[in-house]
């Protein structure tokens, strides 16, 4: 898939203009469509399984069934391209698998209780692209549920195995990720998982690394990840966030 190290900025988008109905004419977004996804590197890239065929959003035909079963609700402009629920992005083209919204999931791992053990952990990896810790995730794959996905993932990506384990949902919405653009975007289906304590879990596939950080509140997660000289992918914040919210409340 592509790297999203790669993905140019974009044009600032001023708060006031970000909404679609507001009136922008001079808007010119930046094209972030990488090499592998244009019409001469899209072949390739079908193949490996991770993009549609549709060089523009002309091409797909089932836009109806896409907007029916959206996480987040879409809208299409004249020439019936969708339109990033989020408003405009300085970005166009595409730098994700799909136009439209592209299906994600995030298994956020917690180990420990706070009021038992006076500590509590949070999976993460580190993601080849960027070199920054984030929920091991990624795409649902065409045919896949959520459920599977997230499963999937969190093998795949640190050997750690929870197929047995019944996760919460705690949001089902829209990522703020670098690779959005006006017409296509990632949402995501975030999930808890506890686990009475650590396990071994090793960086694989997508992941450089797997470990385990200190999850007590943000602060002590910014510490850990100082400590390791690293950073978290900006992203994952609000998820990570909600997490902690979900956990002090129960």
């Amino acid at each position: 898939m592509p790297k999203n190290k790669h993905t140019p900025a974009g044009i600032p988008v001023p708060e006031d203009l970000r909404p679609w109905s507001t009136p922008w004419p001079s808007y010119t977004p930046v094209d972030i469509t990488p090499p592998e996804l244009t019409r001469l590197g899209l072949p390739a890239s079908v193949a490996e399984g991770w993009a549609e065929p549709h060089v523009t959003p002309e091409d797909v035909p089932n836009w109806p069934d896409r907007a029916a079963k959206a996480l987040v609700p879409f809208l299409f402009d004249a020439y019936h391209w969708p339109l990033n629920p989020a408003g405009r992005t300085g970005k166009t083209g595409r730098n994700l698998g799909k136009w439209g919204e592209n299906c994600a999931a995030d298994p956020i791992v917690v180990a420990g209780d706070l009021d038992r053990d006076g500590e509590r952990w949070v999976l993460l990896i580190q993601r080849s692209d960027t070199g920054q810790w984030a929920i091991p995730g990624g795409m649902v794959d065409p045919g896949e549920t959520a459920p599977a996905a997230l499963v999937r993932e969190l093998r795949e990506e640190t050997g750690v195995d929870l197929a047995g384990h019944t996760p919460t949902i705690l949001s089902c919405g829209y990522v703020d990720d670098p690779r959005n653009s006006d017409h296509a975007w990632i949402c995501t289906t975030a999930a808890l998982y506890r686990l009475p304590h650590t396990v071994l879990a090793v960086g694989a596939d997508d992941a450089l690394a797997a470990a385990w950080f200190p999850f007590t509140d943000l602060g002590a997660l910014a510490d850990g990840l100082d400590a390791a000289g690293g950073r978290l992918y900006p992203a994952h914040l609000p998820l990570l966030t909600a997490a902690v919210r979900h956990l002090d409340q129960a």
